[in-house]
């Protein structure tokens, strides 16, 4: 696998650290991954979700949203809404390079996000949620202790994650007022609706309402004993090989066809290169302070 750092500018025009994945053959499709709340293009789920599509031919742009990871610009001074437009221009960035994301994937509150930014990209066909909330506003409960200061002073720290971060009123105003029943109910492409029966950040009923509120195509997976932020590598891996099984439904996959004349061995490599995920079997080969 080949990875690309990159930048492009974000919803503010501030740039936004990327990896471009890339598969070793042609590019069959492109995807576009958001990460889950105040996470990272780089925590392990979304590299190793990444990492195994680009070996399926499909190209991964992963991101870190307005303030987070290595992208620049406050994240105090983010929103929800902030995110959704982070992701279309994303979006825009890949449409320039001739690499029209078809692929949406998101994890957690990323999940809610494309769900929200899928009408705003076109060439989406297919859109696939990991542990995702029905309702946005359910990330506020990590910082529930903190809303009455984050009300009456615009803002507060809260430790998320051994972390702290700086939560702005926008933002709790932002999720608390979004709905997203209209944009999963007008969705205009295939959703995969994947979640762990044992998750206990966002319960599995946040995915029984997105699949019921969803017209079909609509389908379900369980992650089976995975945690929400699928930490367990044969866990994303698995993720990876049923959304790249699955997508092979609703976008083409086919590999470019061979030069005219071109030798036996080159052939086979040309073959080889995307494997039987095309014919829907995917290959199965061998710095922040803590605060207290």
């Amino acid at each position: 696998m080949a990875t690309e750092r990159i930048t492009f500018p974000g919803h503010s025009g501030e740039p936004l650290s990327a990896r471009l994945d890339l598969p070793p053959g042609p590019v069959l499709a492109t995807a576009l991954f958001a990460h889950c709340f105040t996470c990272s293009k780089d925590i392990p789920a979304a590299r190793r979700i990444a990492g195994r599509l680009s070996s399926m031919g499909i190209a991964v742009l992963r991101f870190d949203f307005t303030g987070l990871g290595h992208s620049e610009g406050e994240f105090a001074n983010t929103t929800f809404s902030s995110n959704v437009a982070d992701l279309n221009a994303a979006a825009q960035y890949l449409a320039g390079r001739e690499m029209a994301p078809s692929l949406l994937i998101g994890h957690s509150l990323g999940g809610a996000a494309v769900l929200r930014a899928r009408a705003g990209i076109p060439t989406i066909k297919g859109v696939v949620t990991l542990g995702a909330p029905f309702d946005p506003g359910h990330v506020s409960h990590h910082f529930d202790a903190a809303l009455p200061e984050i009300q009456s002073k615009g803002q507060a720290e809260v430790c998320l994650g051994g972390r702290p971060f700086v939560i702005g009123r926008d933002f709790v105003e932002d999720i608390q007022a979004e709905v997203l029943t209209p944009a999963i109910k007008e969705l205009n492409a295939a959703l995969l609706v994947m979640h762990a029966p044992l998750d206990d950040t966002v319960s599995v009923e946040n995915a029984a309402e997105i699949f019921t509120t969803a017209k079909h195509p609509k389908s379900f997976v369980t992650l089976d004993e995975s945690d929400h932020l699928i930490s367990k590598a044969r866990d994303a891996e698995y993720a990876a090989e049923v959304i790249a099984a699955w997508a092979g439904r609703y976008i083409d996959l086919t590999p470019p066809a061979p030069p005219p004349r071109c030798p036996r061995r080159c052939l086979a490599d040309h073959r080889g290169r995307s494997g039987g995920v095309l014919a829907g079997y995917p290959i199965r080969p061998p710095s922040s302070r803590l605060c207290g």
